[in-house]
């Protein structure tokens, strides 16, 4: 009979014919099966806990303060302790959002130490009355009310035998301890809300033991019978203490209350501080908060004295508020006299302002002159100096040396204006024997010390001299050419106040010990010579000390020129007799004379500002500028004269190259073309042009109260004999006068191309000028060129650094306008998304330029009014539209033909005619930006596609905030962070964008190759998509041996070693069959790496410190740099 198989026993005979096969599955099934089953009960585990602990929260939404939610996540599901809280008018205000039945508010503090745990205690505290997360939960395991100063302990928490728990020193009784619950509730322990400021308070009793100052939630200090008194919190209140010594003892009766626990504010322990005789009190908040009854602090007081029912309310004190300090402004002992004065007055003003000309809304108090409330003994100076000379390094030395080798207590603040190394500085300095506790800036100085010459024309710097007080001038003139140079106000402010006058040329002693414009050692000499705060013989050695801590590992040749700056410094000080007749002279006050043709804006604003007068400024000043909208251009109206020497042309040597204008950091050199009558009309000296200028006379002119000295020029000129030489800025001052005639007479002429040469593009007016960059800046000369080039159609993202702070430098703007008013559009974004900031700038232009295409092709189809002519160029237009040079030639024709027609298309578009020609969108920022903090950013622009253009001026160290490594640093150079030498390769950020294909990127360097500059600016601009253009530019925190004076020589000499490298990468070129890669450097003569990096400060410290590791970080930097070139060359070989 044939052989069969029920059908029903077929799995189990497959089964037993596979053994092996059949016990892998029977092994998976059991896998996924217990799988699905552990799944299952962990998510029903998962759900019963986030259930529990819902029932257990007793609220639906759990509202924290922002950036504290990770905090409040930690607690909850963590149960790490942390502090956070809110407070009862934002808990009101929850109260009434739609939906919301119930809120209760709750009060979490972390611990620092308690005997009763290992770790850190949670503590919350809660309202009993209104809380419904708590209490109903308490109340399960314990009967009666918390009371105040009484604990409910969670399971976990460790409760003595005797039934209390230490906590701060204080042991608080335990009347309950909780079920477990299995959650962060049992390592915590419960309060009721008026027991947090006593928690609070016993915290503070502790940390006064400790520091030796008292700190409780309220502290009073004043007359025990105060009928006025200020409530504050912050620094203000040492300005109101020296307050109210001062009153006091011309027999007022006031006093301050030091807030010390702001939130929870508690009534309780205000009332324990405070007088019985108060009868005013004025309460001062640093904000402001438009729209409120009050600033927080006033109403919190008003609050507590109107819930007070122990205080009839016909005894109940009047109480007023006041703001102080806005926008940083210091605050003074004469604004809080003006506080006082208020206070007392027969019908003090509420809700008033003081420190801030309010002459909009009238709420502001006068104030009167600065008085000094110093301690008895204590001596105050002020020095006024320049950024990058030494002045703030020495004074913060001579509180250093002061202050460790006396017993006297000193201070010292430092202010500075928003400019790099060349702005203004201010030293403020206070020596003593008694605590100084004074929290401002010197108003009433003892000593003044001037290190900067041009500074008595620009600024008061004798106001607040006191009688008697000393003036020591930094004066490149003899005494009787200072003397008869020296302004009138000054002299009778000398002469009646019988002030001490010295002068020292401290400049010139620098210049002859090899220090440059580092007067700062010599005047620190000087300072020590006249003011005998400590014996001068003492001051010198521990001078010398501080020179060789400080300066030893940078060669015993800089350690000798310091000690000798220091020995001038006592011996070239120079007493000037003040003659009595200065005292006949009519003191009116410093005042700046402003020029009449100067905008209102720079007249009103700006000057006050530049001159140490803003704070004075009034509120109407800046009437219809509520949005912070800046004039571009004010720059131009500066005139610093910060530098010592500056540039005089030597028209007979003079090439007629450009070069000198094409690397100025500060465009303050610049060639001009004139015709025969503009020349002879000039009064100055020209010479016939050259080339494609030879119709015009040519002339090279400087603006001498621009210039920063720095050589840059000097050093480029290539003519056999320099045709520019530096010299003293009051030789050159008749320059100036030159300058400002021909910028506005002649201006500039558009005859050559400027995109022709670097020669021709200095004769296109630089849209970006006299920026706030150190002397001998590398980095600025790229963006002036672009601007040159682009500026009358550009708008710039900066990224946060030093590109940020010299191109808006409040209230310096150097991105300026052309004479038809066009110029670069700036603002200013963070590192984290500048990147995109500036995409985003992109694009919105580009929806605003779709709606114009999208009204063009609507007019060619339908217009009637339209001519086939127009019709035509609108269609150029739109063919031409990606291209900025081309839509800008199309619009030129195009607008006046719409002007014409004058149809509804052609009038929508001409409301729309500033975005017609394409704007050149530029990215910018450092190396700390596009490197590292910034770079996710920047490859998503890169990535995007879209036709913007990125600039990266790189100088491979984080340079405006002091110099930390980044990405961009490279093997062995010294800097924060990597203070051993940086160990790790500098990242490519060139070749990493390369690997996209579609990114035209370049490296430049404007020392080494003018051209490529030139060229690839021009290249990137013009390519339709994104472009990225990394620029090499030395710094001043390389320590370049020579100063910034080799600016260019050291971007020349960085490519010619191998230390840098030149290329470009134009995805173009591969459309068209060639290597899209190409390098334009030569071969590096790599013998002269190590001497490059021998000419840097960054590198030859890490040969004084680190000698054996030196030499192996040497050898791997040019081991890197080889390998990188390597890479460039394989890339430049391949073929396409």
């Amino acid at each position: 009979m044939p052989s069969h198989i029920a059908l029903r026993g077929l799995p189990i005979e497959n089964l037993k014919r596979k053994p092996f096969r059949t016990g892998a599955l029977l092994a998976v099934v059991t896998i996924l099966a217990l799988t699905f089953f552990g799944g299952t009960m962990l998510t029903m585990n998962l759900n019963t806990g986030m259930t529990s602990m819902e029932k257990r929260l007793g609220a639906d939404l759990m509202v924290v303060p922002q950036n504290t939610v990770q905090k409040a996540e930690a607690l909850l599901t963590n149960g790490n302790p942390s502090t956070f809280y809110f407070t009862k008018d934002i808990a009101d205000e929850v109260m009434q959002a739609d939906g919301i039945a119930q809120a209760t508010e709750q009060t979490y503090i972390s611990s620092l130490a308690a005997a009763c745990c290992a770790e850190k205690l949670q503590i919350i505290g809660y309202d009993p009355d209104t809380d419904f997360v708590i209490e109903p939960w308490v109340a399960s395991q314990f009967e009666g009310p918390l009371e105040d100063g009484q604990m409910i302990a969670g399971a976990n928490v460790n409760v003595s035998t005797d039934g209390t728990i230490e906590l701060y020193g204080r042991s608080w009784p335990v009347v309950a301890q909780l079920a477990n619950t299995g959650t962060s509730l049992d390592n915590s322990v419960f309060i009721n809300q008026n027991t947090v400021p006593d928690m609070v308070a016993e915290a503070m009793r502790e940390i006064s033991k400790i520091t030796g100052r008292e700190y409780k939630p309220f502290v009073y200090y004043g007359a025990a019978d105060a009928e006025n008194i200020v409530i504050a919190m912050g620094s203000v209140t040492e300005t109101l203490r020296e307050t109210v010594d001062y009153l006091n003892a011309r027999g007022g009766k006031v006093g301050v209350v030091t807030v010390h626990l702001y939130r929870p504010f508690s009534v309780k322990y205000l009332g324990e501080v405070l007088p019985e005789t108060v009868k005013r009190i004025c309460v001062l908040d640093r904000t402001k908060e438009p729209g409120a009854n009050g600033d927080p602090l006033y109403l919190d007081v008003v609050e507590a004295f109107a819930n007070c029912k122990d205080i009839p309310a016909d005894r109940k004190p009047l109480i007023i508020g006041g703001r102080y300090g806005l926008s940083s402004k210091d605050t003074t002992p004469a604004q809080m006299l003006a506080v006082f004065a208020n206070l007392a007055a027969n019908e003090p003003k509420n809700q008033f302002t003081v420190g801030i000309v309010d002459d909009v809304t009238f709420r502001s108090l006068p104030v009167g002159e600065e008085i000094s409330l110093a301690k008895p003994g204590t001596f105050e100076a002020l020095f006024f100096g320049l950024g990058a000379d030494g002045t703030v390094g020495a004074n913060k030395n001579s509180i250093k040396i002061i202050g460790g080798t006396t017993n006297k207590y000193c201070q010292a603040y430092f202010s500075y204006d928003s400019k790099k190394s060349g702005g203004y500085t201010s030293s403020h300095l206070r020596f003593g024997d008694l605590p100084i506790t004074s929290p401002y800036l010197v108003t009433t100085p003892d000593f003044v010390a001037c290190h900067v010459p041009s500074y008595v024309d620009k600024y008061d710097v004798l106001k607040g001299l006191k009688a008697g007080g000393s003036f020591l001038l930094n004066s490149v003139h003899d005494a009787a050419t200072t003397c008869a140079t020296l302004p009138d106000h000054m002299k009778a402010y000398l002469a009646k106040n019988k002030i001490n006058f010295y002068i020292i040329n401290a400049t010139k002693i620098a210049a002859e010990l090899g220090l440059g414009s580092r007067t700062n050692t010599i005047m620190q000499s000087a300072f020590f010579k006249i003011a005998n705060v400590i014996p001068f013989d003492k001051a010198v050695d521990e001078m010398k000390h501080a020179i060789l801590k400080s300066y030893g590992k940078k060669g015993e040749d800089i350690v000798n020129m310091n000690y000798a700056a220091v020995d001038a410094g006592g011996n070239a000080v120079v007493k000037v007799e003040v003659p009595a007749e200065w005292a006949q002279i009519d003191d009116n006050g410093f005042a700046h004379v402003s020029d009449a043709s100067y905008p209102e804006f720079v007249r009103k604003v700006v000057e006050p500002i530049n001159g140490l007068k803003g704070d004075d400024l009034p509120v109407s000043a800046f009437t219809g500028r509520e949005d912070g909208t800046w004039e571009n251009g004010t720059a131009a109206y500066e005139k610093r004269g910060i530098a010592v020497n500056v540039p005089e042309w030597k028209i007979e040597n003079c090439i007629q190259c450009n070069q000198c204008a094409y690397v100025c950091p500060h465009a303050v050199i610049r060639p001009f073309l004139a015709t025969e009558a503009e020349a002879a009309a000039s009064g100055v000296e020209w010479k016939q042009g050259l080339g494609e200028t030879k119709e015009y006379k040519f002339r090279i002119q400087i603006s001498p109260l621009d210039c920063t000295g720095c050589s840059n020029c000097v050093d480029v000129c290539p003519a056999k004999e320099k045709a520019l030489v530096m010299r003293p800025l009051e030789e050159q001052m008749p320059q100036q006068k030159n300058w400002d005639y021909i910028t506005k007479h002649i201006g500039y002429k558009q005859v050559v191309d400027k995109t022709k040469s670097v020669k021709n593009l200095q004769f296109a007016q630089p849209l970006f000028e006299f920026s706030g960059a150190c002397a001998g800046c590398g980095e600025t000369p790229y963006i002036k060129a672009i601007s040159q080039l682009f500026g009358d159609k550009m708008m710039v993202a900066n990224a946060t650094g030093c590109t940020s702070i010299y191109s808006g430098s409040a209230p310096s703007t150097p991105y300026c306008t052309n004479d038809k008013g066009q110029g670069p559009a700036w603002a200013n974004s963070l590192f984290e998304d500048n990147a995109e900031f500036g995409l985003g700038m992109h694009l919105g232009v580009e929806k605003l330029r779709d709606r114009i295409q999208n009204t063009m092709e609507q007019a060619i189809a339908n217009c009637t009014k339209c001519s086939d002519e127009l019709k035509g160029v609108m269609q150029e237009w739109i063919a031409s539209r990606g291209s900025s040079a081309k839509s800008a030639e199309v619009s030129a024709r195009l607008v006046p033909m719409m002007e014409a027609c004058g149809c509804d298309y052609c009038k929508d578009i001409l409301e729309m005619k500033d975005w017609l020609v394409k704007k050149s969108q530029w990215i910018i920022g450092g190396d700390g930006w596009g490197y590292d903090i910034g770079f996710g950013g920047v490859d998503h622009v890169l990535a995007s596609g879209q036709d913007v253009n990125i600039l990266v001026v790189d100088t491979e160290v984080y340079s405006n905030t002091g110099g930390q490594s980044s990405k961009s640093t490279p093997v062995g150079a010294v800097a924060k962070f990597a203070s051993a030498g940086k160990r790790i390769r500098k990242k490519d950020l060139g070749a990493i964008a390369m690997t996209y294909g579609y990114v035209y990127v370049a490296q430049v360097s404007i020392g080494a190759s003018q051209m490529q500059l030139f060229n690839v600016l021009k290249e990137a601009e013009a390519y339709p998509g994104p472009s990225l253009v990394i620029a090499y530019a030395p710094c001043i925190n390389h320590g370049i041996k020579g100063g910034m004076t080799r600016t260019q020589t050291v971007g020349k000499e960085a490519v010619a070693c191998g230390y840098w490298h030149l290329w470009h990468y134009n995805p173009q070129l591969e459309e068209q069959g060639k290597n899209p890669f190409v390098m334009d450097s030569k071969e590096p003569d790599w013998s002269k790496f190590r001497d490059f990096l021998m000419k840097e400060v960054r590198y030859t410290s890490l040969k004084k410190s680190f000698p054996a590791e030196a030499e192996e970080l040497f050898e791997a930097a040019e081991e890197n740099a080889k390998w990188r070139y390597a890479g460039y060359q394989r890339l430049s070989k391949m073929e396409y």
